[in-house]
């Protein structure tokens, strides 16, 4: 099967039904679900983009009598062994190494992928002088041993119908659209790795988030548990909006983004994510960020001590053990505790923060840490405003906790808290947040005026409440709940649960 160099692929539409085909010719291969197929098509369309982005360079670096010093050699680029044998002007040809092996012994060509190809570019970062693009390169493949394509044949056609994703073939009037998609599909994976509080966050929350905090060129922008590089890909294009040279350009693709991931299957794929979204050098530290645990920090080593912006979701329900705990001051096997504290600790003076927060640790008021952690953050940061997000938001995500959004500045303490109510909204799969339920919400913020949906609460009603920051809207009639938090933690968790054991019976049957 060749690949039409002539294809078009001029709508979304038309990129996305590519993409599945893709995916469709993984899925008969041996590779059935997202959590399989994505990590497989994550290396195979990295190695692709970066190949036709080496070639780009190479030619503005002739034009301009500059050298340039290729990441891979002959025969590890993917036109030598993953393009269609072609012959180009001059005495150019691609494919070569490939029509050499498919014209070898039969298997020469699955035996050079998993025996050569794949062991050298997972020892590449260990070469003498080894730059950040190589490094880049052998932690996308960290987690990658083998392709587990089934057939020779099921292979190649794969690879010629990547080969098809270059930039001449995509409509370049839409912004970033193999990005985009790629987008979907990692949504499709977190949807199905939802143990242990791995969720996915919509794309809505997350552009909200950056659109709140705003973060400016020059500044530095960390995500301690980053996840696919949602929030980091997001601020990189809101950022480039307003670039307005090519240093700026290059502060931002270069020395502007740094996180932090455990999970040994989501680490890579976020590196080859941000460098589909063109950001050159994701600085991505893997290990535990609570305990210090580092797997490698080849890309973190130039990372500053404090950062200027944070976004950031710690996972949901999560719990540390006993190494986390020697790093906090206040001691707790919850997550997102000890996340709220790290993150406080990495913001500059002038530093924001945007964080999703779990409810339950914003009114839980029974155990010290969390109310000491509370306490923290109200004395070191002025928290301006917070969001109160409708049940549900997660529920794409195989999440059934009901969620906060909470803006803050390191430097000054709290006076008073603007928070805005959207949790009437009735959100379903189908009917997903959006941009225009926001719509009042970003009218009002610059004032932070009062509304059906806002309110101000000042410092000291909240430490009459012991630090319960929960968002109760006084513009609505509210009967008197008199159940404690223990009695109302109770009902969340057995929601939760039940919620969990819906949604795996729904997986189950195939719905």
């Amino acid at each position: 099967m060749m690949a039409n160099n002539n294809y078009e692929l001029t709508t979304p539409q038309s990129l996305n039904a590519y993409i599945k085909s893709i995916c469709d010719i993984m899925r008969r291969s041996g590779r059935a679900g997202a959590l399989q197929y994505v990590p497989e098509l994550t290396w195979m369309l990295f190695l692709r983009i970066l190949d036709e982005k080496e070639q780009k360079e190479e030619e503005q670096a002739k034009a301009l009598g500059v050298n340039f010093t290729r990441s891979l050699d002959y025969p590890y680029r993917w036109q030598d062994w993953a393009a269609p044998y072609r012959e180009l002007e001059g005495s150019k040809v691609q494919g070569l190494k490939r029509k050499e092996l498919q014209e070898g012994t039969l298997g020469g060509f699955m035996s050079f992928v998993n025996g050569e190809l794949i062991p050298y570019l997972r020892r590449l970062k260990n070469t003498p002088g080894a730059t950040s693009r190589q490094k880049i390169i052998s932690e996308v493949f960290s987690s990658t041993e083998r392709t587990y394509i089934d057939t020779e044949r099921n292979l190649l056609d794969i690879l010629d119908k990547i080969d098809t994703l270059s930039l001449k073939n995509v409509d370049e009037t839409h912004m970033f659209p193999i990005s985009q998609v790629y987008e979907g599909l990692l949504q499709k994976m977190g949807e199905k790795n939802n143990d242990g509080g791995q969720f996915f966050t919509p794309r809505e929350v997350i552009r909200v988030m950056v659109k709140v905090v705003d973060p400016e060129i020059g500044e530095t922008v960390y995500d301690p548990c980053c996840g696919t590089g949602g929030f980091l890909a997001q601020a990189y294009h809101h950022m480039k909006e307003k670039a307005k040279t090519g240093s700026d350009i290059e502060a931002l693709k270069t020395r502007t983004f740094y996180g932090r991931e455990k999970e040994n299957l989501v680490y890579p794929i976020a590196l080859a994510n941000l460098v589909l979204q063109e950001i050159d050098e994701p600085h991505i530290w893997h290990g535990n960020t609570l305990t210090g645990l580092e797997t490698y920090g080849g890309l973190f080593q130039e990372a500053p001590g404090l950062f200027d912006v944070i976004l950031t979701n710690p996972p949901f329900g999560g719990k540390e053990g006993k190494d986390a705990l020697t790093k906090f001051a206040y001691k707790t096997s919850a997550t997102q505790v000890l996340f709220l504290q790290h993150v406080i600790d990495s913001l500059k003076p002038g530093g924001r923060c945007g964080i999703v927060m779990d409810e339950g640790v914003l009114f839980r008021t029974n155990e010290k840490a969390f109310v000491k952690t509370k306490r923290k953050l109200l004395n070191e940061c002025n928290l301006w405003c917070l969001i109160s997000l409708p049940p549900k938001v997660f529920v794409n995500a195989g999440a059934a906790s009901k969620t906060n959004l909470l803006f803050f500045t390191k430097g000054q303490p709290t006076k008073e808290i603007w928070y805005y109510d959207l949790a009437d909204l009735n959100i379903t799969k189908k009917q997903p947040l959006t941009s225009e339920h926001f719509e009042e919400f970003f009218k009002l913020l610059p004032q932070r005026k009062i509304s059906e949906r806002s309110w101000l609460t000042s410092i000291e009603d909240i430490e009459t409440k012991n630090y319960d920051l929960k968002a109760v809207n006084p513009n609505r009639r509210q009967e008197q709940d008199t159940r404690t938090p223990e009695e109302l933690l109770s009902i969340i968790e057995s929601q939760s649960n039940e919620i969990k054991n819906i949604i795996s019976l729904l997986r189950k049957k195939g719905i």
